[in-house]
């Protein structure tokens, strides 16, 4: 979607602050700055080991010195993470015409309690689905407000790959001809859990015997627990990389036997990609209903049955979330004059 705008004329400026600034998450804002035609600012809103609100409150800080200094005529945000949380704010405070991406899913963590504060303050809704567009019509939104585009990221997993996969195995240094991918993080609410989950499911994928390619976790409360149940893996079949460039994730993902953890992409790239996913625990709860998800608690038996019945399986594709067609619908929007003129002060919708 940046491309897309910056090639329709858009002046786009990426604001990037969070994981995407630390080195122990592989300094990601490295492949911000390789998009041209784009410009950068950088905020540092947090250290190793601070709390969800204190990062909010830093991210609020730094985010309205740029939009008072910048001006910016349109704010995008997407999800539910804590930063996109104080993008929604500093747009409403500032009467700042603000876009939210993915609105309207569920998830069963505080996450998605994010989420649905990011709808109600929000101008405009691009969401992925019309089960997405009706939750967030539920909670006031104007229908007009409210546009149905799919998941952005399926845009990218539909292009061809611009990298082969033997390429993508030497740059990581990945040994294993087959493989799958694990990515496990933390659900603040069951912090003191988190552990002997990550143990347990580790445990399994160890004792299945099969190779695996771990992503480690983001940097929630309660991620080193998962990170010291990663650092004893037997590193001759677990290859564990601190993050991936996209488009090298999306080869690696397409070739994987299977996906395991708690990652949305277990419940949305994976599906729509034809991979069996397993849907470990309660961060995504109820978010896909997709016949290739597998969805389960801290159930050894059930882990092992996955891994060998669903390990391999290819499933036909699930549009669910989109059909890799969210770029193109979301610049017809932003083309109408009315985008960009309605109100700024909000009022709720019945709906009726």
């Amino acid at each position: 979607m940046v491309i897309a705008a910056r090639d329709e004329g858009f002046l786009v400026s990426m604001f990037v602050t969070g994981m995407h600034m630390l080195e122990r998450y592989g300094m990601t804002k490295i492949e911000v700055h390789r998009l041209p035609g784009v410009t950068v600012h950088e905020f540092l809103n947090q250290r190793p080991g601070d709390p969800l609100d204190s990062i909010l409150s830093k991210t609020v800080v730094g985010l309205s010195d740029y939009c008072i200094e910048h001006r910016p005529d349109l704010v995008v945000f997407h999800g539910d993470r804590v930063e996109a949380l104080a993008c929604a704010l500093v747009c409403a405070t500032n009467y700042i015409r603000s876009a939210h991406i993915e609105g309207g899913e569920l998830s069963g963590t505080i996450d998605e309690s994010f989420r649905h504060c990011n709808t109600k303050l929000a101008h405009h809704h691009f969401v992925s689905s019309q089960e997405a567009a009706r939750r967030v019509m539920a909670l006031g939104e104007s229908k007009d407000s409210v546009h149905v585009i799919g998941s952005p990221e399926l845009d990218l997993h539909s292009l061809a790959s611009d990298v082969t996969l033997e390429e993508v195995r030497n740059h990581y240094q990945i040994p294993f001809d087959e493989y799958g991918v694990c990515i496990l993080h933390p659900v603040t609410s069951e912090i003191h859990t988190m552990g002997e989950q990550a143990e347990l499911l580790f445990d399994r994928c160890v004792a299945s015997g099969r190779n695996f390619v771990v992503i480690a976790p983001n940097n929630d409360p309660g991620s080193e627990s998962i990170r010291a149940a990663i650092h004893d893996l037997p590193q001759d079949r677990f290859r564990t990389l601190p993050s991936m460039r996209f488009s090298h994730f999306s080869k690696l993902l397409k070739h994987a036997a299977c996906m395991v953890g708690n990652s949305s992409a277990g419940v949305r790239e994976a599906p729509f990609l034809g991979i069996p996913s397993l849907d470990y625990g309660t961060r995504q709860r109820n978010r896909s209903k997709a016949a290739s998800v597998v969805s389960l608690g801290a159930d050894a038996a059930a882990i092992d049955n996955f891994l060998c019945d669903h390990w391999g399986r290819r499933y036909d594709h699930d549009a669910a979330f989109g059909d890799g067609r969210a770029a193109s619908r979301f610049m017809a929007v932003l083309q109408k004059e009315s985008f960009w003129t309605g109100s700024l002060q909000k009022e709720f919708s019945d709906n009726q």
